[in-house]
């Protein structure tokens, strides 16, 4: 048996609440008055000389039963032509809009499935990202996901030669039994393939994304996923909690584990067998999610890009899927589930003229207080927490005084270490496991409002 740890959390408070990857969710996003948001003016006045590049790729070769993201199942003849074409245009309108010094210091390419372009059109990705928008990939941490079917020798060799630093294999797991479960056909041998590959493509950090909570998933086939990634020795790897939501594959047809107590019960036991696991073997964790290997650099865009993390803004997000982070907006293109308004959101993307990338289209406006709220969240889960220092030094107020309601009742749960406080709120091993259930907690009336009042699409 794997041994449980006890907290007084009330019965009503459920572990697995919803993923905090972002602050504010996407679904709190609304339209923006048409021409209202000029690109050039809401980056008039940002600090332009470390920022972030994130360039988003809606396509996936299948989509899996647990997935929300912003993607569809694979693509027209020449929709991914048109759809760079769409980028190579969106980067000339917004580099333009963002003026002069401005200065890149990581990029990411997410989606969907980065690596389900062929690899001239890889090449073509790359030629967004530096002539367009003027990023040196070879001189600054770059992170690619991909998948083990996309994941090609002359994939690979392409992000390879141009500087990719980080890539984030999306294996979920190395049971084909429970691969067929969570929809996503796939076998152990073409994952064990597709991992030899990339080692042999030589970029140095290797992530591994494993799923926890499966139908029928058992604490002896986790071991066997954990021990499988651990042969590649992984410098880093996200143990991920399954999720079934609205309009996924799981969703629709009720496929996921029966019981919600039971299910919750199931995730928390391996999640800690896995943490503990990991940690065993020489891991250190980061977050609920990440686990990073001692001594792997950290240099790879991990804490700002791929955990999404990053408590300061400049995010410049390119594609119909992206995000992108000012002082005082965050924004984006429409969001959906539904796969027939996935395709019509790309449609319209591809046929946008260069003056329309001009403005934003959705986004939520932020305030001071929601600014307080983003960094208190994005510091907490993470495992080195927040000094209440760099807290003070950037509002001028105390943690303790604005949140006095939410961290009160998140220490009488056990869930923050007294021993560190005051100057550092830490979470607790256990903190930390129930990071998806505080994370919502700290949401602001207002978010909350939004999502709720959202409509799946």
């Amino acid at each position: 048996m794997i041994p449980t740890e006890a907290a007084p959390i009330p019965a009503a408070v459920r572990p697995y609440q919803h993923y905090v990857y972002a602050y504010p969710h996407k679904t709190a996003y609304r339209p923006l008055p048409c021409g209202s948001a000029s690109l050039r003016a809401l980056w008039a006045e940002e600090p332009k000389d470390a920022l972030s590049l994130y360039l988003h790729i809606p396509f996936c070769e299948v989509r899996c039963g647990f997935c929300n993201l912003f993607t569809r199942t694979g693509a027209p003849d020449g929709l991914t032509g048109a759809y760079l074409d769409a980028l190579e245009r969106q980067a000339a309108t917004v580099r333009e809009a963002l003026g002069d010094r401005v200065r890149f210091a990581r990029a990411a390419f997410g989606g969907g499935t980065p690596t389900f372009l062929e690899a001239a059109e890889l090449e073509r990705l790359c030629d967004v990202a530096e002539r367009g928008m003027g990023v040196d990939l070879s001189a600054v941490p770059m992170s690619v996901e991909s998948s083990p079917a996309t994941a090609t020798a002359d994939r690979l060799e392409v992000l390879a030669a141009r500087g990719t630093t980080r890539l984030s294999l999306g294996v979920q797991t190395f049971v084909d039994e429970e691969a067929r479960i969570a929809v996503r056909p796939q076998r152990r041998a073409d994952v064990e393939k597709a991992l030899a590959r990339v080692r042999e493509a030589g970029i140095p950090v290797l992530n591994i994304d494993l799923i926890y909570g499966i139908r029928g998933q058992t604490e002896q086939t986790w071991r066997e996923s954990l021990d499988a990634a651990l042969g590649w020795w992984p410098e880093e790897l996200y143990l991920y909690p399954l999720y079934v939501r609205p309009l996924t594959g799981l969703g629709r047809h009720g496929a996921g584990p029966p019981g919600e107590a039971e299910w919750d019960e199931q995730r928390l036991r391996l999640y800690r067998y896995g943490r503990d696991r990991l940690l065993a073997r020489g891991y250190e964790q980061v977050s609920m999610r990440m686990f990073r290997r001692a001594g792997t650099p950290t240099d790879a865009p991990t804490d700002a890009l791929a955990d999404h993390a990053c408590q300061t803004d400049g995010m410049v997000g390119l594609g119909c899927g992206a995000r992108s982070y000012t002082s005082a907006l965050h924004y984006s293109f429409d969001y959906a589930v539904d796969m027939r308004r996935i395709r019509g959101i790309i449609d319209d993307y591809t046929a946008r003229a260069a003056d329309d990338f001009r403005h934003a289209d959705f986004g939520y406006a932020m305030d001071a207080a929601e600014a307080r709220r983003r960094h208190l969240l994005q510091s907490l889960l993470r495992a080195e927490g927040m000094p209440v220092a760099d807290y003070r030094a950037r509002f001028g107020t105390e943690p303790g005084d604005d949140f006095a309601a939410e961290l009160e009742r998140f220490a009488e749960r056990r869930w923050l270490d007294a021993a560190a406080a005051p100057e550092l709120l830490r979470l607790t091993p256990e903190g930390l496991a129930w990071s998806d259930a505080l994370g919502p907690e700290l949401f602001s009336d207002a978010v909350r409002g939004r999502m709720a009042a959202y409509e799946p699409k």
